[in-house]
């Protein structure tokens, strides 16, 4: 039985996988050695030692994901283990969170911290799925197919706002549509669920302007300012971004070489968790933009192919969901980092410094593996009946764990 799981693998994830995180460990090192020691007084590998640990609890959630049967999460009693630990972890926070970066986002553990919110976006991804792959009978049942899903959705989106943290929870939002897009629902159905969120958002705009100057605070609204205009105030919002520009310009097409940015020296904030890339590009050039770029879009594609090709619809659906979460992520931090969007300190996906990030992804592409698995397993099943049957035979399933439900 092992041999038949290890053979249906794919391994072309896994390397993907692993070349992505070592390259990130690699230029968390570069990029991180000087703001260890000018920042926070520590060694030069102090946030490359932390996150070889995140790394291998990282490839252990992987390798347990990878191997655990997906529709395992389909049962009734971990559904509500993740509905409603997914909502008490979210409000914990507002009591004994720990605030940084102007959001109550994190808890403290000795000198390492969590951030529950990364742990929701699988959760959404994994209930979504699972009840609406459920559903499909009823469907476009409005009240019964539709918006009960929704409610879970639009209370942990809610709850992650109001740390403040708009980033993740516009990621978890977006994740949530791309499933309901996904689940099969008509386009009549759609219509009138966009046409129910848009009712909702005028019915709480007269709150939004009542409390305008509390929602768009000094802090938000300089995200914004220093994104459509970076230059008129270089040494205030605009820092991040002018000296991002200044990285990516420097590094041109060769890069000034692994270990040489300027940059990292002090001139641009967070060099190795949000604007990582910045860096990648000065050190490394289009080179190395191109190896991140590409290889995550390899995952998504891949992702993608696998949901299409998957015949359990549960098992297409969390397919879908996890690469959109990666695609998401991916633009949402590269669209600040090259000024396309506003900055909203989303980590890069494998390559930013970050345990809870790189734990959540690990195990995601975990599931994704192992979603594959059992596709191409019965790729192959099938392949093998179809031609026992030309030949006259007839074969049997060996594994029950394989089969359909």
């Amino acid at each position: 039985m092992l041999k038949k799981i290890l053979k249906s693998f794919d391994y072309s994830i896994i390397v993907v996988y692993l070349l992505l995180c070592l390259f990130g460990l690699v230029m968390i090192y570069s990029s991180s050695m000087v703001i260890a020691v000018q920042r926070y007084g520590q060694d030069s590998a102090y946030f490359y030692n932390k996150q070889k640990i995140n790394l291998f609890l990282a490839l252990i959630g992987f390798a347990i994901t990878a191997f655990l049967p997906y529709k395992m999460y389909q049962s009734k009693k971990f559904l509500a283990f993740l509905m409603f630990g997914s909502v008490l972890g979210l409000l914990a926070l507002f009591v004994f969170g720990h605030t940084s970066n102007n959001a109550q986002s994190w808890f403290q553990i000795g000198s390492s911290s969590l951030q529950p919110s990364e742990f929701v976006k699988m959760a959404v991804i994994i209930y979504l799925s699972a009840v609406y792959a459920k559903k499909q009978a009823y469907i476009d049942t409005f009240n019964k197919g539709v918006i009960p899903p929704l409610i879970f959705l639009m209370v942990v989106c809610l709850l992650i706002a109001l740390q403040p943290d708009i980033g993740t929870a516009t990621i978890i939002f977006a994740i949530g549509c791309t499933i309901i897009i996904t689940s099969g629902m008509r386009l009549k159905t759609m219509l009138k669920l966009a046409g129910l969120c848009l009712a909702i958002a005028v019915l709480f705009s007269p709150f939004i302007l009542i409390e305008k100057d509390k929602i768009f605070t000094p802090v938000r609204l300089a995200r914004f300012t220093g994104y459509l205009n970076p230059f008129k105030n270089e040494s205030g919002e605009g820092l991040q971004l002018v000296n991002s520009y200044i990285a990516i310009g420097s590094g041109g097409l060769r890069g000034q070489g692994l270990g040489q940015s300027i940059q990292k020296l002090g001139y641009l904030p967070e060099p190795h968790t949000d604007f990582i890339m910045a860096i990648i590009a000065e050190e490394l050039g289009a080179a190395g933009v191109l190896f991140v770029i590409g290889g995550l879009c390899y995952l998504v594609l891949r992702g993608i192919y696998i949901g299409i090709h998957s015949r359990d619809q549960f098992g297409s659906l969390l397919a879908i969901g996890i690469s959109s979460m990666i695609a998401i992520q991916t633009f949402i931090n590269l669209g600040g980092v090259c000024g396309l969007i506003p900055i909203t300190g989303v980590p890069l996906p494998f390559i930013s410094y970050g345990g809870s990030s790189l734990l959540l992804l690990s195990m995601a592409l975990g599931i994704l593996v192992n979603v594959a698995m059992f596709t191409k397993y019965e790729e192959n099943y099938k392949r093998k009946q179809n031609m026992s049957q030309e030949a006259g035979q007839t074969i049997r399933k060996p594994y029950k764990v394989y089969s359909r439900p």
